[in-house]
């Protein structure tokens, strides 16, 4: 089983982030740019939140809020579940499973160096499934 780190290094580390004060609005734009559900906040190179669509979705949109005039830091979420480059994929997947979250910021000696999505989780575990059964059928030919 893979590591978070080994993940990484064959995803890259190309982080999508942007400032609490900034507005809702401007974040959802970079979230549509980049194709992403979510954005890491950081103040001052230091991960102090996340915002997903599932934030505005719930604290924007049917709160009667505008995207315009709401900071991001007024829905972010502030407890962000985090993993280390040494955790695995099984334990993400459980993590993200129990907590039912979509997204895992990765975090080494109080820096972050990357995010893993579900969809990272699902193409790894999906690829490592199908070397398996390759494995199994050269063995059951030979």
């Amino acid at each position: 089983m893979k590591t978070v780190r080994e993940l990484l290094q064959g995803k890259g580390r190309t982080l999508c982030t942007i400032g609490p004060d900034a507005r809702v609005f401007e974040a959802l734009t970079v979230m549509a740019e980049k194709d992403i559900g979510a954005l890491l906040v950081l103040q001052n190179d230091k991960l102090v939140g996340i915002l997903s669509e599932r934030d505005y979705a719930r604290k924007v949109i049917l709160q009667g809020k505008s995207s315009h005039d709401t900071p991001v830091r007024e829905i972010m979420t502030e407890r962000v579940i985090c993993v280390q480059p040494g955790n695995t994929i099984d334990e993400c997947m459980a993590l993200m499973t129990d907590k039912r979250i979509r997204h895992l910021p990765v975090i080494a000696n109080d820096k972050l160096v990357g995010v893993l999505s579900i969809g990272d989780l699902v193409k790894e575990t999906i690829s490592e499934q199908q070397f398996t059964i390759q494995q199994l059928e050269s063995y059951i030919h030979s």
